[in-house]
């Protein structure tokens, strides 16, 4: 069959290109780019047209991706992509979970296994889009924890073996052979549903398969069931853009809709990674110095911390305020947060090609644009200072940028929200602290501040009070969280409170969630206003949520914004620009 495309006799291709590409500028609309993964045979790379063309007519731009395993072409692959389609194919080798070979396994693909296993981990770590078929959603499972049966008869669970239900199908791949049940509120339920209608959505697929995933693992849920009980589609749990499905779309008359699905995502995807290229990006509170003890790799993908390098790269964060933390009592305080700065500074020493130190926001924007990482210093509990002032004026020059004043219990400068009101506020000591705070351009932190030592402090201090890792109260009854009264006041007198991801102060029970943060920050704005909320994760120190459980899935944070409608200036604002304009306001006073 001669497949070429009918030409007319000395078709002028230059012209084409003239009226097409050169007409007008740009010579392009900018498309997402969606890698798919290539299957291999005969000493060859290749693609069935169906994914390619689906990808295409879905509005996107396909590009394949050879089985290489070398992790500098793949990470620099993932570069360039806004979305990664893993395509179907041979079996996988079982032993990459530990297994040995069933009697019953099929053709395996040495080639494309290893590639494959690699590139869906540090897609998955970067929040790239993914849509899995058929052998492709054994792939997520296989990478991400969840268990693929070698054969349908070993499935786990059992497989109800059905007459006329055949899951390797001998007829066209065009034609659909049997029907799966979908999980309302599913991502294909929202692909395929009338909105009108009530009932519970089926749909008619093809197959051609026989290993299966019988264990999704903890990052993906079941959405889709055949008659007979094997799993025939799959989305995650964590609010990530990641389909599996069994089936064959591209090759079913109705298969366009998912490949429209995964397009979408994976523009949304790129429109939140542009965002990050012009917005300064600050989490203003996280406690990873506490895990310094376990001897931590920075410069690893360390699993011990949830903030690292790689992690910081992957989410797009670009600065971090690391806090020394301080349990009361502890012995030699000032010696004890001294040695946690020593510690950082020799962190960024040995990364200083990536990371750099940082004391006010030109060196934040600095560091950015020569594409360095930043960490800012802080202290979190006052009781650091040992009731001296001169330690104050040594963590100045140490370079730190705020002093929460306080942390679960009272100390000598103000009552704690876990405290037993000791002073009824901030005490006289308390007051020449934050008088010297002021003068130094040190800013005042009051997260973990009783509400008398708060409204103690506003009106002490000369200048605006940040509130690195707050809550709202009215959503999670906590006393570490602020009332609408005190978010008020904040605003009024020019400060900022960052919302926290600490799941106490987020629900009061059950796993919160990345939409349970984005409910309370709305809130906040709905209270105090856009000028005066930010992020403040407390990553290290019990953050992270399901959305946004390490620093790699803070873009998640931006797209959920984005999807709000919240303008570029907006996003900006509430990833550190209003924080920041308090810190230039009060570092604006210090003595040179």
């Amino acid at each position: 069959m001669n497949n070429q495309r009918s030409i007319e006799p000395h078709f002028d291709w230059q012209a084409y290109l003239t009226v097409t590409a050169y007409a007008s500028f740009p010579e392009a609309r900018r498309k997402p780019v969606i890698g798919i993964t290539g299957n291999y045979g005969e000493n060859t790379c290749k693609i069935a047209e169906g994914y390619y063309k689906s990808v295409w007519r879905a509005g996107g731009v396909p590009v394949i991706i050879p089985p290489l395993s070398d992790t500098d072409v793949i990470i620099n692959t993932l570069e360039h992509l806004d979305g990664l389609l893993l395509s179907g194919g041979a079996d996988y080798d079982p032993r990459y979970i530990g297994e040995e070979h069933s009697p019953k396994l099929g053709d395996i693909n040495a080639e494309r296994d290893l590639p494959e296993l690699l590139i869906t981990q540090l897609a998955y770590n970067r929040q790239i889009p993914m849509l899995g078929i058929c052998r492709g959603m054994q792939t997520l499972a296989m990478a991400l924890g969840g268990h693929v049966a070698q054969d349908l008869s070993e499935a786990k669970g059992g497989w109800r073996e059905q007459e006329g239900l055949k899951h390797s199908q001998a007829e066209e791949r065009s034609v659909a052979t049997h029907i799966v049940s979908i999980e309302k509120g599913s991502i294909l339920d929202g692909i395929y549903k009338d909105p009108k209608s009530h009932d519970s959505l089926t749909l008619r697929v093809n197959s051609f398969h026989h290993q299966a995933v019988d264990e999704t693992g903890s990052h993906f849920r079941i959405i889709a069931y055949a008659n007979d009980g094997i799993i025939e589609a799959m989305e995650s749990t964590e609010y990530k853009s990641i389909l599996g499905v069994q089936w064959h779309p591209e090759c079913l008359a109705d298969g366009l809709p998912i490949f429209t699905w995964l397009v979408n995502e994976a523009r949304q995807y790129r429109e939140a990674c542009d965002m990050h290229q012009h917005t300064l990006t600050l989490d203003t509170h996280c406690d990873t110095p506490m895990f310094f003890p376990q001897n931590v790799n920075f410069a690893s993908r360390d699993p011990k911390i949830l903030v690292d390098l790689h992690k910081m790269t992957e989410g797009r964060l670009d600065a971090t305020i690391m806090v020394a933390y301080l349990p009361q009592p502890t012995d030699r305080p000032k010696d004890y947060a001294d040695s946690i700065f020593d510690k950082i500074e020799n962190i960024v020493s040995a990364n200083s090609q990536y990371i750099s130190l940082a004391r006010t926001p030109n060196d934040l924007w600095r560091n950015k644009q020569s594409g360095k990482k930043s960490i800012m210093l802080g202290i979190e509990n006052g009781h650091a200072i040992d009731g001296n002032l001169d330690n104050l004026r040594h963590f100045a020059k140490r370079g730190i940028v705020y002093m929460t004043l306080c942390h679960n219990g009272d100390n000598d400068i103000c009552d704690s929200a876990r405290g037993n009101q000791t002073h009824g506020g901030v005490s006289s000591f308390g007051h020449e602290v934050i008088y010297e705070m002021n003068r130094l351009g040190i800013m005042v932190d009051l997260s973990h501040a009783s509400e008398s030592s708060f409204y103690d402090a506003l009106e002490i201090s000369e200048h605006p009070i940040v509130c690195s890792h707050s809550s709202c109260r009215a959503l999670c009854d906590h006393p570490r969280n602020l009332t609408d009264e005190q978010m008020k006041t904040l605003a009024q007198r020019g400060g900022v409170m960052q919302i926290t991801l600490y799941n106490g102060f987020l629900v009061q029970s059950g796993q919160a969630t990345i939409e349970d943060a984005i409910r309370h920050l709305e809130h906040a704005i709905s209270v105090m206003g856009i000028d005066h909320v930010g992020l403040g994760t407390d990553f290290d120190g019990d953050g992270g949520i399901c959305g946004l459980a390490n620093a790699a899935e803070l873009l998640n944070f931006t797209r959920q914004l984005l999807a709000r409608r919240y303008t570029a200036e907006d996003i900006q604002k509430i990833w550190g620009g209003n924080f920041l304009r308090v810190m230039n306001e009060v570092q604006s006073k210090r003595p040179l």
